[in-house]
């Protein structure tokens, strides 16, 4: 049985090119959360949101990118769990991230923020539970059950444009109001009809 000092070596070589790819696309989300922190914490300085804002569209990039190389290599034994953890942080908490620090703070905000980031850990597990039934004869799998969580750039693309055009924070587009104890801005909708199509099992996506 391998030693302590052993072990973090062990788990680096069981690694392949893709495994790495996808732990950048982890490194994207953080980053882009940590900027969503600087820019609270600065006082809206821009530069830390247009940081933010250009990583998660990377982080796009590496996660299509890892599948296109583990195609026809050795395999990883992580591979998969990776994927999801990595999609998780940028795809899920990071665009959940990115909303609040624009404006969608207030307590029901915040439900439904945490609900969409459940949403997407949710549909992730049920994929790697049931690739292996919805998968072909050669191993591919034809179709997603539910959108896939990257399409929850779409979300960002809107803040993007919304932050451009001065409609967050106090500006924010719908504006807001006080339901019962706490404040609810009808933006964070979005968000709502964004998990909802990731849980959804009657939605079938053709996976190219």
């Amino acid at each position: 049985m391998p030693d302590a000092a052993s072990r973090p070596r062990a788990l680096l070589r069981s690694f392949v090119p893709a495994d790495f790819m996808t732990l950048g696309n982890a490194a994207c989300g953080t980053g882009a959360i940590l900027f969503c922190l600087n820019y609270l914490e600065a006082g809206r300085h821009d530069p830390y949101l247009v940081g933010a804002f250009l990583l998660l569209p990377l982080a796009l990039a590496l996660d299509v990118t890892d599948g296109l190389v583990a195609r026809g290599r050795r395999q990883s034994p992580f591979g998969a769990d990776l994927d999801s953890l990595a999609d998780v942080v940028s795809f899920g908490v990071a665009p959940a991230v990115l909303g609040f620090t624009l404006g969608l703070r207030g307590g029901w905000d915040a439900v439904i923020l945490c609900i969409f980031v459940c949403c997407g850990v949710s549909r992730l597990a049920r994929y790697n539970v049931t690739a292996a039934t919805l998968s072909d004869a050669a191993g591919k799998v034809k179709y997603y059950e539910g959108t896939p969580i990257p399409t929850s750039l779409v979300i960002v693309g809107l803040l993007w444009i919304a932050w451009l055009l001065g409609h967050v924070a106090e500006h924010i587009w719908f504006g807001g109001f006080r339901v019962g104890p706490a404040w609810f801005h009808p933006l964070v909708l979005i968000y709502a009809v964004s998990g909802t199509l990731m849980v959804s099992a009657s939605l079938r996506i053709p996976k190219p």
